[in-house]
């Protein structure tokens, strides 16, 4: 079995170095959410050094909220916004003698793109402006990789350690009770089912089919790097190879 780990980078985390010696792909905050030049190029040298895949990580421009407010703009302002935070961090991995490797928005960008076709689409045709060759990473099974793959370009579908799911396969909003799951236990078990057997319990205890292709690693929460070496121990027992290739 193989798995992509991911984490999202440069929102301030503590432990984004060592984070990415247990990851195989990284999303760095772009400047609408989190970020600005200089965290960038640092999270890009830093993806460099360890032979981490480098990703873009969009938001909608929420800095006061992190990036977790609902927005409703125009399709056509969301496909500018994309290309500008794609085009900015392309920018600085070509700098630095890399390439970009794939795209996941961020937040409620994210969020809603997995469950509103036209502003998944703005963001699909987004990324295949830039770049067609870049992977687009959205929700399993949500309106984002049904845009990606319209549009010709290649997905990952992903899945989350640390979140609930509702029975339509979306997150549990995280304003409602139980939306993260604190417990390392929990989180461990749910990812290897979802890896292992393709299927997550969710919210009103049924199970339903997802498929796993990256992981999501929080790498702004409080036991993110502890969580992150119990996952891939656990991942070498069962004989689960990382890697975003």
């Amino acid at each position: 079995m193989v798995i992509d780990v991911n984490v999202d980078l440069g929102e301030g985390g503590q432990h984004d170095e060592a984070l990415l010696q247990l990851v195989s792909s990284a999303n760095i905050a772009c400047g609408f959410h989190a970020g600005d030049a200089d965290t960038m190029r640092q999270a890009v040298r830093w993806a460099i050094r360890y032979g981490v895949a480098i990703g873009a990580h969009p938001s909608f421009p929420d800095r006061d909220n992190f990036g977790r407010v609902a927005m409703q703009l125009p399709p056509e302002t969301v496909f500018a916004q994309v290309v500008y935070q794609i085009g900015a961090l392309a920018a600085i991995v070509k700098a630095e003698g890399a390439r970009l490797f794939h795209v996941k928005p961020h937040g409620m960008l994210y969020n809603q793109a997995a469950r509103e076709p036209a502003l998944a689409d703005a963001i699909a045709r987004a990324v295949q402006a830039v770049d067609p060759s870049l992977y687009l990473v959205g929700l399993a099974g949500s309106d984002l990789v049904h845009a990606g793959k319209h549009r010709g370009l290649k997905t990952r579908q992903e899945v989350f350690a640390d979140r609930s799911y509702r029975p339509d396969g979306s997150l549990v909003p995280r304003d409602q009770p139980l939306a993260v799951i604190n417990s390392d236990e929990l989180a461990l078990a749910q990812t290897l089912e979802m890896i292992q057997r393709h299927r997550v319990r969710t919210s009103d205890g049924s199970w339903i089919a997802v498929q796993a292709d990256t992981v999501c690693l929080h790498g702004d929460g409080e036991h993110a790097l502890a969580f992150a070496r119990r996952l891939r121990h656990s991942f070498s027992q069962y004989g689960i190879r990382v890697t975003a290739q």
